[in-house]
Parts: C-alpha cells; sequence; structure tokens
C-alpha cells in the first residue's frame, strides 16, 4: 500500500496533466470544436443533416490514440413523443415518428411511423408490425453500412460496430453512429430530471441547457428479448453526457482519465475485454452526483479509489445503472455468469493491492516511480498547470490544423459567410475567435478558385477581370492566417500566368519560412518564441509565426500540373491533398522560372527541392505525406527535361506511405516518362 496519498496525488495530478491536458489545453481543445460546430452547422442542415463529435477527442482528451467517433442525423426525421406534437410538422415535408416505451426494456423505444413512406431509402428500413410500419434498427444499421462501402473507397476495413459503421482513415478509428434526433426528451426521463434537481447536480443552468438539445434513437436492440430486437432502437445521451463532462473541475476529469488509462492499460489488458471507458464515464457520474468526495488534486488517488470501489460493487451485484435510466442494467447479456466471476476475481485483486495497483499502469508507473523512490520529492499541483506561451500555441495550432470547413460551391461559401457574421458580434474565448479567422480564410481561398474555375471556360479577359477581386480575397486570407497561405496567392498568381508576380510572392514566403521561431509540427525554439512573441496577442502569433500544410481539396482544380493526382485522389476517395508549404515554394518557383526562361534559377529551384526531399527527417516535409512530395519533384524535373531524374522521383514516390492514394497517377507519368526516353533514343539512333 502506497502511504502519504497526498503527496503521491499531487505528483499523479501533474503527471497526467502532462499525459492527458491541463486546464487551458482541455479548454482549448473544447473551444475549437464548439466553434466548428456552430460555424458549419448552417452549412449541415441546408444539406439536410446535422453532425456532432463525441467521444475521448470531443471531452477534450489529450491521448494519442483518441478515435474520432461522429453522430450523424437526419433532419427530414421529426421524433414525437406523443402523436398530439404532429400538429407541429408539415406531413408534406417531413418524416414524423412517434417513440413508442410502453413495451420495450428500460432505455429503448420502437419507432412507428404517422406519415406515408415516400423515400425509398426509408422504405428499405421499415417493417411492418401490428398493422404499423416501424423503422427496423438492424435494417437501418445495413442500409448505411452498404452505403457507406460503396462511397466511402478511403475507408479501410470497414465493418458494423454495435449501432455504428466503423472503420479506419488511414492510420485514424473511427465509429461513425447515423442515428435520429428527439425533442423533447422522452417522458421517462422525468424522474432523471428530478434527481438531478435533487442532489443539486448538474447545477441548474447545466440542466438547462441538456434539456434544450436533443437526444437520440441509435440503431441497436437491446439483446433481450431477440424476436423483437430488430425493432428496438437504444436512448443515447451523448450531447447530455458531453455537457456533464464539461462541468467536472480538472480534478475530476483527471480522475476520469486515470479510470480511462486504468481500463485500457490493466483490467483489459488480457484477451477478455467486458468494460469499456462508457462504464468509467458512468461511474464519474454517478460518484459526483452522490456528492460524498472532495475533489482537489491531493485527493485524487482517494477519488481513484472510490470510483474503483463502486465498479466492483456493481460487477459483485451484476448490476450497472445506466445514469440516465437506473432501470436499464448495462451489464445484461454483456458481464454475466464466469465471465462476471472471472472480472470479480480480477478486480478483487486490484483492491487487495490497494492503490499501488495503479503501478500496473506503465503510463501510471513512469508517473508515480520517481516520488516512490524518494520520499522528499514534492510536486505542487501549480506546476502541472503553468504552460508557457509557446505550448500553449503547440496546442491551439494543433486542433485548429485539424479542422476543415469543405466549401464545393458558391453556396457553401456564403452559409459560412452568414454563419460567421453571425458568431462575429458574440462573447467568444480567444481561440474561438481564432478558429472563426481561420474559418474565414479556408472560406476564402475555397471561394477565390470556385470563382476562378467557373470562369476557365471563358477567355482570359474575363479571369483577368475577375483577377482583382479574387486576389483581394486571398491577399485577406493571407493576412487572417498562417503564413503558408500566401502561398495559395502564388499559386493563384500561377495559374492565371503571371509568373513574375509567383515569383515575388514565393521570395516573401521563403523568407518567412526560414525563420527560427515557426510552429511546425511541434518543432520550435521554446525560449526564442516566448522571448520574441509573448507580448503579441494570439491572432497575431499565428500570421506570423504559425506555419501550416496547402490544402487542396480534390473538387477545385488549383493548377493544371496537378490535376491528375487530384482526380486519382478523389477516385480513391481521399477528399484533400496535403502539401508541405516547403515543398510548394520550391515547385512554383521552378514551374514560374521555367516558363520565364530564366533556366539558372530554374535548375537552382530544382536542386533545392531535391536536397529537401533527399535530406529531410520529416521536420519540413511530415513522412506521411512525401509520396505527393516526389510526385512534385517528379513533375518538375518532367517538365524541364530531366527525364531519369523524373523516373527515379516517381518511383521514390511509390515507395512512399500511400496517404493520397496517387498510385495510378504515378505509373500513368512513368509510362509517360518511358515513352519519352524511348523516342529519345530511337532518334539518337
Amino acid at each position: 500500500m502506497m502511504d502519504h496519498i497526498p503527496r503521491l496525488s499531487e505528483v499523479l495530478y501533474v503527471g497526467l496533466c502532462r499525459k492527458i491536458g491541463t486546464p487551458t489545453e482541455v479548454a482549448i481543445r473544447r473551444d475549437v470544436l464548439d466553434m466548428e460546430e456552430m460555424v458549419a452547422k448552417p452549412v449541415w442542415n441546408h444539406k439536410g443533416y446535422a453532425v456532432i463529435k463525441s467521444g475521448s477527442y470531443r471531452e477534450g482528451f489529450g491521448f494519442r490514440s483518441s478515435d474520432i467517433d461522429k453522430m450523424f442525423w437526419f433532419c427530414k426525421f421529426k421524433l414525437i413523443t406523443d402523436i398530439s406534437q404532429s400538429r407541429f410538422y408539415n406531413a408534406s415535408k417531413y418524416i414524423i415518428v412517434v417513440l413508442e416505451d410502453s413495451d420495450t426494456p428500460p432505455g429503448f423505444v420502437r419507432l412507428r411511423l404517422l406519415t406515408p413512406l415516400r423515400h425509398k431509402g426509408t422504405i428499405s428500413c421499415c417493417v411492418l408490425f401490428n398493422g404499423w410500419d416501424y423503422l427496423s434498427s438492424r435494417l437501418w444499421r445495413e442500409n448505411i453500412f452498404q452505403f457507406r462501402n460503396k462511397n466511402c473507397p478511403s475507408v479501410e476495413n470497414i465493418k458494423i460496430h454495435g449501432p455504428c459503421s466503423s472503420g479506419f482513415y488511414g492510420s485514424l478509428e473511427f465509429d461513425e453512429a447515423y442515428c435520429l434526433a428527439t425533442f423533447p426528451w422522452p417522458k421517462l426521463l422525468g424522474s432523471w430530471i428530478e434527481r438531478c434537481q435533487r442532489y443539486t447536480w448538474p447545477p441548474v443552468p447545466v440542466l438547462e441547457k441538456i434539456l434544450k438539445n436533443e437526444c437520440h434513437c441509435v440503431p441497436i436492440g437491446s439483446k433481450v428479448n431477440m424476436t423483437s430486437d430488430d425493432l428496438e432502437w437504444r436512448l443515447s445521451f451523448s450531447q447530455a453526457e458531453q455537457q456533464l463532462v464539461c462541468t467536472m473541475n480538472h480534478t475530476q476529469f483527471l480522475c476520469y482519465g486515470l479510470l480511462k488509462i486504468f481500463l485500457k492499460e490493466v483490467i483489459n489488458s488480457g484477451e477478455d475485454k467486458l468494460l469499456c471507458s462508457y462504464y468509467m464515464k458512468t461511474t464519474m457520474f454517478w460518484i459526483m452526483q452522490s456528492g460524498q468526495l472532495r475533489w482537489c488534486p491531493n485527493s485524487l488517488l482517494d477519488c481513484f479509489w472510490s470510483c474503483l470501489k463502486y465498479l466492483i460493487h456493481c460487477v459483485y451485484r451484476g448490476v450497472f445503472p445506466n445514469f440516465f435510466i437506473p432501470q436499464n442494467n448495462m451489464f445484461i447479456n454483456k458481464v454475466v455468469n464466469d465471465s462476471r466471476e472471472s472480472l470479480l476475481q480480477q478486480l478483487y485483486q486490484y483492491y487487495r493491492m490497494g492503490v499501488s495497483c495503479l503501478l500496473l499502469s506503465p503510463t501510471l508507473r513512469s508517473i508515480l516511480e520517481p516520488a516512490l523512490s524518494s520520499p522528499y520529492v514534492e510536486i505542487s499541483a501549480a506546476e502541472g498547470e503553468f504552460m508557457s506561451v509557446a505550448d500553449l500555441d503547440i496546442c491551439g495550432m494543433e486542433e485548429i490544423f485539424k479542422l476543415r470547413f469543405p466549401a464545393q460551391h458558391m453556396l457553401d461559401s456564403y452559409l459560412y459567410f452568414k454563419s460567421i457574421n453571425t458568431l462575429s458580434p458574440l462573447s467568444i474565448t480567444p481561440h474561438q475567435l481564432l478558429t472563426l479567422q481561420y474559418c474565414t480564410a479556408e472560406t476564402l481561398v475555397s471561394l477565390a478558385f470556385i470563382m476562378t474555375n467557373s470562369s476557365s471556360c471563358c477567355k482570359h479577359k474575363k479571369i483577368y477581370n475577375l483577377g482583382t477581386k479574387i486576389c483581394g480575397m486571398l491577399k485577406m486570407a493571407a493576412r487572417l492566417s498562417p503564413v503558408s497561405y500566401f502561398l495559395y496567392l502564388a499559386l493563384f498568381y500561377y495559374r492565371t500566368g503571371r509568373y513574375d508576380k509567383t515569383v515575388r510572392i514565393n521570395y516573401i514566403t521563403k523568407q518567412r519560412l526560414s525563420q527560427n521561431l515557426f510552429l511546425l509540427k511541434y518543432t520550435v525554439d521554446g525560449q526564442r518564441y516566448n522571448e520574441a512573441l509573448s507580448n503579441l496577442s494570439l491572432s497575431r502569433r499565428m500570421r506570423i509565426a504559425w506555419v501550416d500544410n496547402v490544402s487542396l481539396s480534390v473538387n477545385i482544380p488549383y493548377i493544371e500540373e496537378l490535376c491528375l493526382e487530384q482526380n486519382v485522389s478523389k477516385k480513391h476517395g481521399k477528399t484533400i491533398l496535403f502539401l508541405s508549404p516547403f515543398v510548394i515554394v520550391e515547385m512554383l518557383s521552378v514551374l514560374s522560372h521555367y516558363r520565364m526562361g530564366n533556366r539558372s534559377q530554374c535548375l537552382q529551384s530544382l536542386t533545392d527541392l531535391q536536397t529537401l526531399l533527399l535530406y529531410d527527417d520529416g521536420k519540413y516535409v511530415p513522412l506521411h505525406i512525401r509520396d505527393i512530395s516526389w510526385q512534385i519533384l517528379g513533375i518538375c524535373q518532367h517538365v524541364v527535361g530531366d527525364l531519369h531524374g523524373a523516373l527515379y522521383s516517381f518511383e521514390e514516390s511509390l515507395r512512399q506511405e500511400p496517404y493520397h492514394k496517387i498510385k495510378e497517377a504515378t505509373d500513368f507519368r512513368i509510362e509517360c516518362v518511358k515513352q519519352q526516353l524511348q523516342r529519345n533514343e530511337h532518334m539518337l539512333i
């Protein structure tokens, strides 16, 4: 048994802050994702659906293994809890569905259609029961799976996992649940509301906010009555759970993270994985609502121990009550009989060890061992919460650069701008404002090239007439965003034949990229960065010292030289080409000097690009996007006539991680080079 629990609690608190995130880091992650959803909501609604992210990533955890969970629901479905509510909706416009919970297990409902069947997709998900059409959860899951499997070739190893379609985008695992939203909340949640009011947790403002949002029906049955399982849908409270997690103080949040780590590295380290992180979250909710613990850094181990005892108690009883609907025993058909006994023995073993059981986790052992080896090690909890400007900016950059605001048409751009205009006057956090700024720049770039392509079938004169407006948008985007956004202006100048301006923008961008203060893939001189930039505003730091990859949507042509790669990548389900700004700078320099007849400058830029790819270790050209980087070098070598060099570069592209799925484009270019080499040989003969 570990002694000096308060001292070790503070050590663990600081270690978990560094592993999971400080209060500021967690707030940044949540702020950025909140703003992304607020900006994109009108665009999603216009397309007929809504989206929320859920899971560890959405809750604010910094685990590198955090997966991406999303919930989608279709706006045309209106779920009601009482037939009298149907009068509020136009039956010719919406599919009205009534929830029935009178003859279903707790936490599950049936969905009966009140409107005639019109849509082919809905008809294929329906079954007849007691003279009425009901939505089948099984058919819904299967139809969604078939659609995703057919229309998303970039998704690998896709399968049905519970109510979700699960798979991989590259190395990133995801779960996507296509569900239906219900508002107001079902009447059976009345007892939960009363319990929250009685225990005063969550606080009244949070409870009111929860009740203003929807809850959802996800397509999975209870497994209790297999004969009617196809008709059952499970009630999901993902949005409410997000709000509850956000009410946690940081000790509570770290305790939740501690439980997740202990579950993954200790309890589920064997073959039998009976428990999931949702049980840990539910445990936290029950313990927090009881109000019996003091949640502060020096009591973190005591809080963990109380949660572990609650979990053991539930396994002993064979009953794990759902937080929202306690009558729903989440252990039914999951943790039963021999498996329950085995799990109980395992948990009792940890109980007998005391909190020393945490040392069974490699992550937690690395945090605690230094303090255990020396009884004099004292760490203040405040040490885990302090972050330099560089550290905070790395966190902000990491989160914001993950965002995408895809605009394929002018209407999409209009909806984004309308949303931005609505949100700008509101009282928002600095990182939400930065997210809004980044979204504005992204949308301006997309709109500029959409406008360019809308006139591409006309004469160059018309393109030049639009040029002033387009250049203005791209210059504004560059003033709002990271340094690398100047390259979109350079791409436009090259696209419209203004090679001298391309070279000038390239020169300015290259000068800025040569500085050593940049935040690029977390390689930064933190001390110099803090000294030089700590007095500047967050927005200004992003504009002058952040570097992002150049993102080219596969749906929007930018320059002719990369259209083949865009089309092939799109064919295989990719949506964006990610290009290192250091590669783009040299590519545009090679091509522009070649077009202007400046052979010496062209060859120098070509040499610089080749040297970059040969000797970079991933600092300037991330390893996962080197397929397109070698491809670009090959294209440049082919243009200037270095056929043997081009052949080598294209073959080197094939040896990289196939992140962009451009193998067909590479094979085509290799064949073209080989044919040209053969023609040259025949001419020599």
